[in-house]
């Protein structure tokens, strides 16, 4: 039986096939597209993780993971030839968990492969249901168990990266997190110094799904040259 399902959506067919061989000699079970189309077609209840290219003819990466995201939660990590933060950084706000540059290290792939994988398995709902244990302030409800996650009554889909960032604060209201405290808490690898605008970007997506003014927000707080907190506000 293999560790996972990981879908590989590449159209450099040296890069696929290098993927391919390593996660398998590792035990995943892999499944390769040359598109963003192939991808969409191959993605399925099984896919356990994308690894997909920015730069493909047909449809981008970026168009192709907004497509998955709107029937998937599973995660994705980019690969981009682009070296801009901003590149990158679109690429997290268009659904992405992680992205490695090209060209990358297999360990620093594979590690990252595991990383998510582990994670993803943690705050999946698989398994029973018996001891569900919830974390309610101000209003958002948040399952300790599960990916579950109720922001003033009405059911949130958070990724599980949103997710971990979200169970993290909560468990400590008022607690300033530095950006390396919640990467390596919730990436469980080690924080470089430009892990910190990975984090800022999730922070701004978790923030556009649970506060009522995403620009001004009253539970995810920046605590400028510390990190962020957690306040219950007013509500």
């Amino acid at each position: 039986m293999g560790k996972g399902n990981v879908l590989i959506i590449e159209d450099d067919r040296d890069i696929r096939e290098g993927v391919r061989i390593l996660l398998e000699s590792e035990g995943y079970i892999v499944t390769e597209a040359e598109s963003g189309e192939k991808g969409l077609e191959l993605l399925s209840d099984d896919t356990d993780l994308v690894i997909l290219d920015v730069m493909m003819p047909g449809i981008s990466g970026f168009r192709t993971c907004q497509e998955i995201r709107k029937q998937s939660f599973v995660p994705v990590i980019f690969l981009t030839a682009k070296t801009d933060e901003t590149d990158k950084l679109a690429g997290l706000m268009m659904g992405g968990d992680d992205y490695v540059s090209k060209p990358f290290s297999y360990v620093e792939l594979l590690g990252r492969v595991k990383a998510l994988l582990r994670r993803y398995r943690v705050y999946s709902q698989e398994g029973g249901r018996e001891k569900e244990k919830w974390i309610e302030r101000a209003g958002i409800r948040v399952n300790e168990e599960f990916n579950e996650v109720n922001v003033r009554g009405e059911p949130k889909e958070l990724s599980n990266i949103e997710y971990s960032i979200l169970l993290l604060m909560m468990r400590h209201p008022g607690k300033i997190f530095s950006a390396a405290n919640i990467y390596e808490s919730v990436w469980n690898e080690p924080y470089y110094y430009t892990c910190s605008n990975t984090v800022m970007v999730h922070i701004r997506k978790l923030r556009a799904k649970i506060e009522e003014d995403p620009q001004n927000p009253v539970h995810i707080q920046t605590v400028w040259g510390k990190g962020y907190k957690f306040e219950a506000g007013n509500k």
